[in-house]
């Protein structure tokens, strides 16, 4: 079939779509709420939930998002780049630890990829996951207690532990459970601090996100046609500003508080939508 078919009768993808798509991701895909979840109730309210661009478009933006983590991070990732042919002794090199954890992830979504897009991306699914999610941090924080803000720094990280890291990165391939959730929670668990957790989980998110938002860039690349590319700058480059604002706020939240008011909200919001659903207020 045509993309011109394809697209036939679906409803565009405005510039204002786009830049509530682009804020939405940026805001979200760092905080341990779930962006895909906000996302797929954002496409729903825009009437965008039959649009057959979806998952392409909501995945392909999340390079506006990761790419601020390069921004905001350069230094560091330059510095792991300088020495990773000659790490120093007993220290592991931070962009092996990186790739380490990405590999997990990586390798079952390429398999599960079509199987995810078509059973998994609906709003009962992110109703349930962002409720539960929201159960297991306040789990985790009551098991964590006080030793979330005194455990490991990443230099002290090893790399069989960036891979448990990874392995509970997979955990977020389910919609609504949020990529940032599920590694905060594993390194948590782990014996990282609550700082070092969340910095892991932006930078092992970026050969997450760059590639997962290319795969399905080029994989779907018969409907980037010319009405889309335009929306799809626009929504990247606004994810890209919107993450910018966030991230380092959010770092600086961790080391004095918890993640409970996330938790709390994962579960608030879980709720209204699992209502909203059944109601048939939302689609």
């Amino acid at each position: 079939m045509t993309p011109a078919a394809l697209l036939a009768g679906a409803p565009p993808i405005s510039l204002f779509d786009a830049l509530v798509l682009g804020l939405v991701e940026g805001l979200t895909e760092f905080l341990p709420i779930s962006s895909t979840g906000h996302l797929i109730v954002a496409e729903s309210l825009l009437g965008l939930h039959d649009s057959p661009l979806g998952n392409v478009f909501t995945i392909g933006i999340q390079m506006g998002a990761i790419t601020a983590i390069l921004v905001i991070y350069w230094q560091r990732l330059f510095d792991a780049a300088r020495t990773i042919l000659r790490p120093a002794a007993g220290s592991p090199n931070l962009l092996l630890q990186i790739v380490v954890a990405a590999m997990p992830a990586a390798v079952l979504g390429l398999l599960a990829d079509d199987w995810i897009d078509g059973h998994l991306f609906s709003v009962a699914v992110v109703a349930l996951t962002m409720v539960g999610g929201g159960v297991l941090l306040l789990w985790l924080e009551r098991f964590v207690g006080g030793g979330g803000a005194l455990g490991r720094e990443l230099p002290e990280m090893s790399y069989r532990t960036a891979l448990w890291i990874g392995l509970f990165q997979c955990l977020a391939l389910v919609p609504g459970t949020s990529r940032s959730a599920a590694t905060i929670g594993g390194a948590l668990l782990l014996g990282l601090s609550r700082t070092a957790a969340a910095e892991f989980s932006f930078l092992v998110g970026l050969p997450i996100l760059y590639g997962a938002s290319l795969w399905k860039l080029v994989k779907h690349r018969d409907l980037l046609t010319s009405d889309v590319v335009l929306p799809l700058c626009t929504a990247t480059v606004v994810a890209f500003l919107s993450a910018l604002v966030v991230v380092r706020p959010f770092v600086r939240f961790l080391r004095a508080n918890t993640f409970a008011p996330f938790a709390w909200y994962r579960i608030a919001g879980g709720l209204l939508l699992g209502i909203a659903s059944w109601r048939g207020w939302i689609e």
